[in-house]
């Protein structure tokens, strides 16, 4: 039995994924691989790595450091989350990324990207977090506060355009059991974006265009499918039990520590649940 694990987005409500994860890690629970987006990537890696704690304690330790991210960092890199401090200072040395663990870690990681000229969802395995940190900034680039990022010839932005909760690439991949980690409450659904925002910023990529202006209702109708299986016990989901009222790019540290701490709650409340359903 392989047991997958699907991470949603969703900047700084990830926070919530970082609590329930560290759950995860408190309670043994074993996972094969896992298919991230955005910050559920940035902040699912620490899962294999194994660093209780690690997601919370750089947040809020640089989450007011104009080095980290915010209009300082917009107005003078182009990228609203700071490329040379968020994603190389600070792993690299302020606060360690743990490569070694996460290579020794039997789980495969996969993180979605979002190809600029094909608007369609491409996805990564993870194998070296410092040889494929651009990999990583390019699944949370968000649109029109990042530079698109180039790998291998090829431009990408966020991974939650394309594909906002990657669960049938789960499926492809061949998991028998899936764990699902959402960063809304069971009532959330998106609604429409502005299209000609998008045709603005970028008018060069219309396939990209045309699914930004699809997003919400791949985003709805990926959740109503969520809740059908989760019913039937096809798959276990996790998400908040209360709405709080956080922004992606959240400053107030008590609001990210409460955030955090749901996640703890749920994934406690979650814990026997899981086991039963693993145990099936």
């Amino acid at each position: 039995m392989k047991v997958g694990l699907v991470l949603e987005g969703g900047a700084m409500r990830g926070m919530f994924t970082a609590g329930v994860l560290d759950i995860f890690l408190d309670e043994n629970i074993h996972i094969d691989g896992a298919v991230t987006v955005s910050a559920g990537a940035l902040f699912g890696i620490n899962l294999p790595s194994k660093q209780r704690g690690r997601v919370l304690r750089y947040n809020k330790k640089y989450l007011n450091d104009k080095r980290y991210m915010g209009l300082h960092s917009l107005l003078t890199t182009g990228n609203i989350v700071n490329r040379d401090f968020a994603f190389y200072e600070l792993p690299y040395t302020l606060d360690p990324f743990d490569q070694q663990t996460f290579a020794q870690s039997d789980m495969d990681f996969w993180v979605t990207l979002t190809n600029v000229e094909t608007g369609e969802a491409e996805y990564f395995k993870i194998q070296d977090a410092f040889e494929q940190m651009e990999v990583l900034r390019a699944t949370s680039a968000m649109p029109f506060v990042s530079k698109m990022v180039e790998i291998n010839g090829k431009k990408y932005l966020d991974g939650g355009i394309a594909d906002s909760i990657p669960l049938q690439k789960c499926f492809d991949l061949g998991y028998d059991k899936v764990i699902v980690v959402l960063t809304r409450p069971l009532e959330y659904r998106k609604t429409p974006s502005s299209k000609t925002l998008f045709k603005l910023f970028y008018p060069n990529y219309p396939q990209l265009a045309a699914r930004w202006a699809q997003r919400y209702a791949d985003y709805n109708q990926t959740v109503e499918r969520i809740i059908k299986l989760n019913d039937e016990q096809k798959i276990f989901v996790i998400r908040p039990s209360e709405s709080l009222n956080i922004s992606r790019l959240e400053k107030d540290p008590e609001m990210i520590q409460r955030m955090y701490e749901l996640g703890l709650k749920d994934g406690k409340a979650a814990i026997a649940g899981l086991r039963e359903y693993l145990a099936k």
